[in-house]
């Protein structure tokens, strides 16, 4: 997020019309028609989940089974960075189909001829699994997996076990399934909540990771059915066009607490946050841990001396330079918060692990990149969020551990932020932040790859992306995936830009983004140009 949300150009309208004119469109693009390849096979009905460990068949016989392992890191003379493209955030519609479907077909085949590689979709929980427990619906996603695979695309799919509105972009609105809400409504401790007694319905506390709480399942239960309806939906395609499956952890997908909810104003940058750990799951695991160490009274209740959401550490009696958080209660008390957030991500990842394990299919995990009060000892925004970071500390080593563990690997966000565009008050340093987790990622053996954080179509920020793409040590980037696919990606500087920059990054990284684009780029898709004098095409669509 930036914060580190991926934001997104909603494809809901208001009023979502059943055709295109060509005099709505200020920039087409123009296509000539390309021969589809066979359909997909998978079953797109709804059906009851059937979770079975059985081998993977093919139409022309049994698949051969690729054990799930750590990606192959680029070898010396193979600095290529494949780029994706994030979707919109509704490519599936509520009712299940795909949305928009004549624009998605034109936009993935710009993208093709662009040279990127694939694209990234949420395959979100409360679209799949709103009708009731196990009944799920795979129909838009199967659609998008066709035509991605149509043009001879890479796929990426976001595991959303989390919901989506209130946050950094978030342009429409998809909560937790209806009856997981419904649990939550006879039961508010299901969810995650500060020290006022603010609840947030993003995503389920881990608190309750292995209580049957969801109609007789845990969370993981029902997180891991989730995940084996999919591999059993999808299971011919995985490893080919379904490249790699990034599993949610938490709000907005990343591994971490919301600490810092954007909803009704109650966060705003760059505010410090607050550790979510006060339902009554979270308070019971602290008191557990204080009677472990002999020190019962520290396990009453959280810090009381973290001020509020919107506060800077300064002003606060925790977070400031020599803080409560540099005492023996201040260690104890983060070592548990962000050890309960380790603990939580290591059994999603053990569960994925095991789910997909021999489909050939990468995994990969979302990590925050919260640079806001960076430069301060306490790193008082990393330490809400779960992360133990400290001047001290190496917060990040840890989490990189146990993702190498799983075979996983690390996406992280802000790769194309500067130090130079931070406010000054705020203490930022995305650069430093990068850095010190591609050295964690190094040192752990695990996979690192790439996002940017805000919506951003310049050459500056993509010649910030091309730099941290690449390292001294000769640990780059495995991939990046840019954030987003909307109309504003296909005007014409700004898809000049990604051009230029795919092709860059495809030869690893050695030619830098010019300031300006004096050469006119004519990159068919076919020939974006600001004078449209070309309408042979069979088909201008734009997202």
């Amino acid at each position: 997020m930036a914060l580190t949300l991926r934001s997104s150009t909603s494809f809901i309208s208001q009023k979502d019309t059943k055709g295109f004119k060509t005099s709505d469109i200020s920039n087409s693009i123009f296509f000539t028609q390309i021969k589809p390849s066979c359909r997909i096979r998978a079953k797109i009905s709804m059906q009851e989940s059937q979770p079975s460990h059985e081998r993977t068949l093919t139409s022309e016989g049994r698949k051969k089974e690729v054990l799930h392992g750590l990606p192959t890191p680029h070898g010396k003379n193979d600095s290529r960075v494949p780029v994706f493209v994030m979707l919109p955030l509704d490519t599936v519609s509520f009712g299940g189909n795909l949305n928009k479907p004549r624009a998605m077909n034109a936009s993935l085949m710009a993208l093709k001829s662009a040279g990127v590689e694939g694209v990234m979709v949420d395959a979100w929980w409360g679209l799949v699994e709103k009708d009731g427990p196990m009944k799920y619906n795979w129909e838009g996603y199967a659609e998008l997996v066709e035509m991605v695979n149509r043009y001879g695309l890479k796929l990426q799919v976001v595991m959303s076990f989390h919901q989506c509105g209130g946050n950094v972009g978030d342009s429409c609105s998809i909560p937790l399934p209806p009856w997981v809400l419904e649990e939550i409504g006879k039961n508010p401790d299901l969810v995650y909540t500060d020290r006022s007694g603010r609840r947030n319905p993003e995503y389920i506390s881990l608190g309750c990771d292995s209580l049957p709480v969801l109609r007789g399942r845990t969370p993981i239960q029902a997180y891991s059915d989730f995940m084996r309806s999919f591999r059993n939906q999808f299971k011919d395609y995985l490893g080919g066009v379904i490249e790699e499956i990034q599993v949610g952890m938490g709000p907005c997908g990343e591994l971490r607490y919301p600490s810092y909810p954007e909803s009704n104003g109650t966060w705003r940058f760059p505010g410090i946050g607050e550790f979510q750990c006060y339902d009554k799951y979270m308070r019971a695991s602290l008191a557990a841990s204080a009677d472990t160490v002999g020190k019962r009274e520290w396990g009453r209740s959280g810090p009381h001396d973290t001020g509020h959401y919107n506060q800077s550490p300064e002003d606060t009696g925790f977070f400031r330079r020599d803080g409560t958080w540099t005492t023996e209660y201040g260690q104890f008390f983060l070592e548990w918060y962000s050890g309960k957030l380790l603990e939580h991500g290591d059994r999603i990842l053990a569960a994925a692990e095991g789910i997909f394990q021999g489909t050939g299919a990468k995994l990969s995990g979302k990590v925050a990149g919260i640079h806001w009060h960076y430069r301060t000892r306490s790193h008082a925004a990393e330490l809400t969020a779960g992360y133990y970071n400290t001047r001290n500390k190496d917060g990040y080593l840890p989490i990189a551990r146990m993702m190498g563990k799983h075979g996983v690997v690390l996406n992280f966000t802000c790769m194309e932020m500067k130090d130079s565009e931070q406010p000054q008050h705020a203490n930022c340093s995305p650069e430093g932040l990068v850095r010190q987790v591609k050295m964690a990622t190094k040192a752990a053996g695990t996979e690192l790859a790439g996002e940017n954080a805000l919506e951003r179509y310049d050459s500056s920020a993509y010649a910030q992306v091309l730099a941290t793409s690449r390292s001294d040590s000769g640990k780059g980037l495995s991939a990046f995936t840019y954030l987003r696919m909307n109309k504003r990606l296909f005007e014409g500087n700004n898809w000049r830009n990604l051009v230029e920059f795919v092709k860059n990054m495809s030869e690893g990284g050695r030619n830098r983004l010019p300031d300006c684009d004096s050469s006119r780029t004519n990159l068919y898709v076919g020939f974006i140009k600001e004078k449209q004098s070309v309408l042979r095409a069979k088909e201008a669509v734009l997202v």
